[in-house]
């Protein structure tokens, strides 16, 4: 039987398939649901949409005396595609250790980025929350510094996954990206990170770390620095410094690479970085190659530091997450999903996802099941054995029952919206259904896919199931009016 604490704690279905081969979808039979069931479920599951970190999964083995909290690696990558790793499909190149990760604990088939572009999805992350109950989280993106000032960001006084784990013992750093406001008034620093060695802004040229309006933002901490270096090499090396640190408690590291995002640099592209990065439009250049070089850096990356785990014998106690913050870019390769980045489609927000941790998660497990960035927040926190704020509910869920316990967990809608100008999109899937509006205010197209039977989103049955096309309709606008409105200011 289940264990369950609150409505806040119902969970999505899961499909282990271990050694199995990789498929689109869950298994999930909203067909075979009838109609009370069903409103029944998705009533609940809209006004709660939460999973709680406060549930201490018994799946984790040990009496609490006997439990070693673990270290926390997060890896964050930057418009990386679905299909952008070799072991999701990518024939054209290798990642050799992205894909051993992958064998070495669960690959998600149906992760899904909380926003369709960079800082959404990272206010998601850090608050597990929706995006949309937060100002800065209607910024999609933030601008430069030039552009907004310290006017908006991540306040200081809302929790997020690095000061709940700092405030229960926690080494905390930040190397990378951050995305979610400017100094002097936000900051990692300033939101539980002890360190912080990147970038403010949402993109930066690998080389001269300039922003678009070609201001230096590199930072050490809250100290601006001028160092050489290829960006995701100096990440890299940062990281791997903190985790060989000496220490007497255990870490949570974010490592939130800027990479693969624009500019198109590889590592022998420096010269770039005086011509394209200052007068190309954004994803100008680039070729297939240079894509290429970039993400055999990445790579490249993480394979040293997961090295640096292995030799400073941290890693079977070390969990390890890695995903990316929205869907691809020019150069992805997108499986059979539709459209990319800034879309609401699957290409714009379906994205690979992986977690290892050593003797508790088996290896070489594929699941179907559908994730949101706001779970792996609830889940870092579950496995730390910490709660949640008491005012600020996840939206999220613990996954740990099913990673570890293989446990089936119910199912439960996600939502999504964006605005880009007057355009505007939203988007609910509950199990394999998909509902997605796509509009402005000249008009408001909507459409129903069955995602098991059309991954491309390309036939639209909402004229063939009219009841399901206006349940899901329901709760969006349910969904919609417990967040905050869409956003009036420029995007």
């Amino acid at each position: 039987m289940q264990t369950r604490v609150s409505l806040a704690l119902l969970c999505p279905s899961v499909v282990f398939i271990a050694h199995g081969k990789t498929k689109f979808m869950t298994h999930f039979n909203f067909g075979s649901m009838n109609r009370r069931k069903f409103l029944g479920t998705a009533a609940a599951t809209a006004l709660t949409t939460v999973g709680s970190s406060t549930l201490i999964s018994k799946a984790v083995a040990g009496n609490h005396a006997q439990y070693q909290t673990p270290n926390i690696l997060f890896i964050l990558t930057d418009d990386l595609g679905w299909g952008d790793l070799s072991i999701y499909g990518r024939t054209d190149y290798q990642t050799p250790n992205l894909d051993r990760l992958a064998t070495q604990g669960a690959r998600f088939t149906n992760a899904y980025a909380a926003q369709t572009v960079c800082t959404p999805t990272r206010v998601a992350f850090l608050t597990g929350r929706y995006p949309a109950r937060l100002e800065v989280g209607l910024r999609e993106p933030l601008g430069n510094i030039s552009q907004v000032g310290s006017t908006v960001g991540l306040p200081p006084s809302h929790p997020t996954v690095a000061s709940l784990l700092k405030a229960r013992g926690y080494e905390t750093a930040l190397v990378g990206k951050w995305h979610l406001g400017y100094l002097p008034n936000y900051g990692p620093n300033k939101s539980g990170f002890d360190k912080f060695f990147g970038h403010f802004s949402g993109g930066i040229d690998y080389f001269s770390h300039k922003d678009g309006s070609g201001t230096l933002d590199f930072y050490n901490d809250e100290q601006l620095i001028d160092v050489p270096g290829y960006t995701t090499e100096l990440f890299t090396d940062k990281a791997i410094e903190f985790i060989k640190q000496p220490r007497n408690r255990p870490f949570y590291l974010s490592l939130h690479y800027n990479a693969p995002h624009w500019p198109w640099e590889g590592p022998d592209d420096e010269i770039l970085s005086t011509t394209l990065y200052s007068n190309g439009n954004y994803t100008a250049g680039g070729s297939p190659a240079i894509y290429a070089a970039m993400i055999k850096s990445l790579d490249d990356g993480i394979g040293r530091v997961l090295q640096a785990l292995e030799e400073t014998g941290q890693a079977d106690n070390t969990l390890v997450i890695f995903v990316s913050d929205n869907g691809g870019e020019r150069y992805s390769f997108f499986g059979p999903f539709r459209n990319r980045k800034g879309s609401l489609n699957e290409g714009g927000i379906r994205v690979p996802a992986i977690i290892r941790w050593p003797g508790k998660v088996e290896p070489n497990q594929v699941k179907e099941q559908p994730i949101i960035t706001m779970d792996l927040t609830a889940t870092i926190l579950a496995a730390a054995r910490v709660p949640s704020a008491p005012k600020y509910q996840l939206d999220g869920v613990n996954l740990l029952p099913a990673l570890i316990g293989n446990k089936p967990l119910d199912s439960r809608p996600l939502f999504w919206r964006y605005r880009s100008g007057i355009n505007i999109q939203g988007a609910v899937r509950l199990g394999n259904w998909k509902y997605l509006q796509q509009g402005s205010n000249q008009g408001l197209n909507q459409f129903l896919y069955d995602l098991a039977s059309d991954p491309s989103e390309q036939n639209d049955l909402k004229q063939s199931n009219p009841v399901t096309f206006q349940q899901l309709q329901r709760l969006f606008d349910k969904w919609q009016s417990q967040v905050l409105p869409v956003a009036q200011f420029p995007a």
